[in-house]
Formats: structure tokens, C-alpha cells, sequence
């Protein structure tokens, strides 16, 4: 659920709770409200008609074809029921990262083990940064409705000079929907009873979230902020949508204007009363308005020329986002693999490739932190976790053809540039630093190199 200070233009209402000001600027945040409208919104307005999603449809397109194939594991139970819970929300997750730029994946304990939820960039207020732009200290807000009463959760998270999180909790209650009303203690609600007001962790561990970052450039105020995949075309996209209220208009008319007198389309007419007559289907003309009387103007449809243009705003849309030519545009085109699309041509397979090195980041970081996290709460099984611990394949497609670095691999080793163990290693995803590591595959797997290795070795 998208709630937030900066959707509701009441952010002052959360800065005087938190005692602190949003260091997002004015322009991100209208801009942060603009692309969540632009997503969510189905409602045809005066001006424009929201019915070709295109927000959607390259977040979701996108989406798809990153997690296309797939897969994470671990050999511990511990990291791989985390690796679970993270699975559950992945989709949201990167969603949520493309269209709003920045989202959050908050670990937290549970009876029976760690689970996520997702902050999304409307429900985060950022109160400080560091030198290199990391936000230090940030306020969230989490709303429920019980009852007859809505309550809003403000969680305040604050990291210390000397690298420890502090956390801040205040509960608000309030009989009107979107309104932060008066405070009220946080055991008013039986999943906050657990909460205290204020407690700082014993180690260092950010800002207990791991963020997921959209790669796009800012192209709004060129501050460090993450910007949505379709930031930079935002006002085509509201182009495309006046395109299609126009369009559609058009034929809701059966392509007719009527001219009428103007004095006809005045706001208040001689005899008092509004007009009737809608300026979108009437044209008032000044000239002689005695004589003029009523006449039809029949033009001919332009479905043609809209078509094409939309078609060509949908080729813009593709190069500014970075998307391969013809996935939006070309709409009789037919999904593509992974593996078709990286053997095609353009800069569509480098786009993939960030949006995986984005997940791929967060999610590693998300799994220490869960460990950290459960280690500290007493969670079953729960232990240190090291990044290097998951296992993330991305299969045979955008990032790499699998096949044929396995191919590349043998040639080496059959060639006397590689040994048969690192080979082996990259096969199976398993170290190869240490001469331990190396001498464990050699053990485990040499009596079979021949047939791993097509006899080559």
C-alpha cells in the first residue's frame, strides 16, 4: 500500500512529529508524487487518458525479464528460509525501486524466523545524510486502520557518530483517514505492544535496511537521490496519455465539431444560466452571430496520424529508458527469452544487467543484515551471514550465455591456460581461493573430469 506524507502534500504534519525536515527537495518530490501517479493511476482525467499504462508496462516488462531465470540458494537452513522470505517479496520490492527510485527492504523477527516488508519512496522522509549522499537518518510511516480509528506507526531510525542505530517509535491515532491526529502509547494496538520508544542497537549496522537504488541517472535536480526507470520520460508519457483522451474523444464524437456563436459558450449565458455546450465538441465563432446559426465541421479521422505518433512516442519512450527497440512500440512483437534478447542488438542487455547487479546487491545485503538482526533477537538457527554465502544464477541469457562460458572454460583447460579445478569450481559454485578449496573439488569431482570435461583434460 502506497501511503505517504509526500502523496498527501501534508509532509509538515510528519516533520513536526519527527522534529526534523526532509532534505528531499521540492522538485523531487513533486516529481516522486508525478511517477506514482503516473503508475497507479487508471481514472481518465479531463486532459488525459491513462489507458496504455506505459509506466506499467516497462516496470512490469522490465521486471520480468531480470528475474526471467532466476535463481538463489544457499546450503544453510538458516539463509535459505531468508532467502525465502526475500523471494516473497522480490516482485514489490523492484517495483517499488523502479517507480519511486529508491525502496527499502526492512528484515525483522518473527516466531518463526525473519521475515521483509518493503518501504517504499512516499512512505520515507530523509533527515540526513552522509558524504557521499547515503541517507543516516530517516523516518518511515506505517499506517492500520482498527475499528473506527486509523493509527500511524512514525519509526524514526537515526545512525550515531559512532555507528550505532537508533531507533525512535511514536504511534498517532486519528478518526480521519490521512489526518496524523493525536499521539497515543504504542500499546494501543497489540502488534506495537512489543515496541519501546527509544532503543539503540549494541553494534553497528546502518541503517538496518538495505537499499535497492534504481540505476537511471537524476535527471530531476541532479541531487544523489535515485530517480524512477521512466523518470526521464515522464513528459512523454503525459504526452501519450493527452494523445490518447484526444483520440479517443475524437471518436466518441464520430469526428464531428459543431460551430456555433460564440456568445453560445460563455460561462453565464444573457439569460443567466450556465452553458451547456462543451467547448470539446462545440466551436464558437464571432463573426456575424445572427447569421451564423448552427453548421457541422466533419473532418476526416485521424487514426493514422495518431497511431504513428503514438508509435513514435513509444520509440522515444525505449531510448531515453535504455530499452532494447521495439518492446513497447511494436506490439504485435512476441516475449522474448533471456537469451534472445541478449543475442540481439542495442544496449538493452546492459539495462538488464544493472537491474540485476541491483537486486543482487540488495538482496546480499538484506541476508546480512537478517542475520545480524536474527543473531540479535535469538531467532531459531540464526547466525552470521557473509555476502558471499548466497547464491544468485542468473541462467543463460543477460548477463552471460552459461553454455557458452562452460564451453570457454574447457577450451582453456584443454589448452593448458586454466586449471581443471577452477573450471570445476565456476561449474558447481564453489571457492577456488584457497589450495583447501582447491584440493576439495580435486577430491570431490577429478575422478569424473574426464567426462565434465568432454575427455579434453
Amino acid at each position: 500500500m502506497i501511503l505517504s506524507a509526500l502523496f498527501s502534500n501534508r509532509a509538515y504534519n510528519y516533520e513536526d512529529a519527527f522534529g526534523a525536515r526532509d532534505l528531499t527537495s521540492v522538485p523531487m518530490r513533486e516529481a516522486i508524487r508525478d511517477w506514482y501517479t503516473l503508475f497507479y493511476q487508471t481514472t481518465p482525467t479531463e486532459e488525459e487518458d491513462p489507458c496504455q499504462r506505459i509506466p506499467y508496462t516497462v516496470v512490469n516488462k522490465l521486471t520480468k525479464t531480470t528475474f526471467g531465470e532466476y535463481q538463489a540458494g544457499a546450503e544453510d537452513p538458516f539463509l535459505r528460509a531468508v532467502l525465502s522470505a526475500l523471494d516473497a517479496h522480490r516482485t514489490e520490492a523492484v517495483h517499488a525501486a523502479m517507480t519511486g527510485g529508491l525502496a527499502y527492504l526492512k528484515p525483522y523477527p518473527t516466531r518463526a524466523g525473519i521475515a521483509f516488508s518493503v518501504v517504499s519512496r512516499p512512505s520515507l522522509l530523509i533527515f540526513g545524510r552522509d558524504g557521499e549522499g547515503n541517507p543516516t537518518d530517516i523516518g518511515t510511516a506505517e499506517h492500520t486502520s482498527a475499528g473506527s480509528k486509523y493509527y500511524t506507526l512514525l519509526e524514526r531510525r537515526t545512525v550515531g557518530s559512532d555507528g550505532r542505530l537508533t531507533l525512535r517509535n511514536l504511534l498517532y491515532v486519528s478518526h480521519v483517514r490521512d489526518q496524523l491526529g493525536r499521539k497515543t502509547t504504542l500499546d494501543a494496538l497489540p502488534q506495537y505492544a512489543g515496541l519501546v520508544p527509544e532503543y539503540t542497537f549494541p553494534e553497528p549496522m546502518g541503517l538496518g535496511l538495505a537499499p535497492i537504488r534504481c540505476p537511471a541517472p537524476n535527471c530531476v535536480d541532479g541531487s544523489c537521490d535515485p530517480v524512477a526507470v521512466f523518470a526521464a520520460a515522464s513528459g512523454l508519457i503525459h504526452n501519450i496519455n493527452r494523445n490518447e483522451a484526444q483520440l479517443n474523444g475524437e471518436f466518441e464524437r464520430g469526428q464531428s465539431r459543431i460551430v456555433v456563436s460564440a456568445d453560445l459558450l460563455s460561462p453565464v449565458g444573457p439569460d443567466g444560466r450556465r452553458r451547456m455546450l462543451r467547448d470539446k465538441v462545440f466551436v464558437g465563432l464571432d463573426e456575424s452571430p445572427g447569421e451564423l446559426g448552427v453548421s457541422i465541421f466533419s473532418p476526416a479521422l485521424r487514426e493514422a496520424a495518431f497511431l504513428a505518433r503514438k508509435k513514435e512516442y513509444l520509440r522515444d519512450v525505449e531510448s531515453m529508458i535504455g530499452l532494447k527497440r521495439g518492446l513497447l512500440s511494436e506490439v504485435e512483437a512476441a516475449e522474448r527469452t533471456a537469451t534472445e534478447v541478449t543475442s540481439s542488438e542495442g544496449d538493452y542487455a546492459l539495462t538488464i544487467g544493472d537491474f540485476q547487479a541491483m537486486w543482487e546487491g540488495a538482496a546480499r545485503e538484506a541476508c546480512v543484515l537478517a542475520g545480524r538482526i536474527g543473531t540479535l533477537y535469538r531467532v531459531p538457527n540464526a547466525r552470521a551471514v557473509r555476502p558471499e554465502e548466497v547464491t544468485m544464477d542468473w541462467g543463460n541469457g543477460v548477463l552471460y550465455d552459461e553454455d557458452k562460458t562452460w564451453q570457454d572454460y574447457k577450451d582453456m583447460v584443454a589448452a593448458g591456460l586454466l586449471k581443471p579445478e577452477i573450471a570445476l569450481g565456476w561449474r558447481f559454485h564453489l571457492p577456488t581461493d584457497t589450495p583447501e578449496q582447491l584440493a576439495a573439488i580435486r577430491e570431490k569431482y577429478m575422478p569424473a573430469l574426464d567426462g565434465l570435461l568432454g575427455g579434453e583434460a
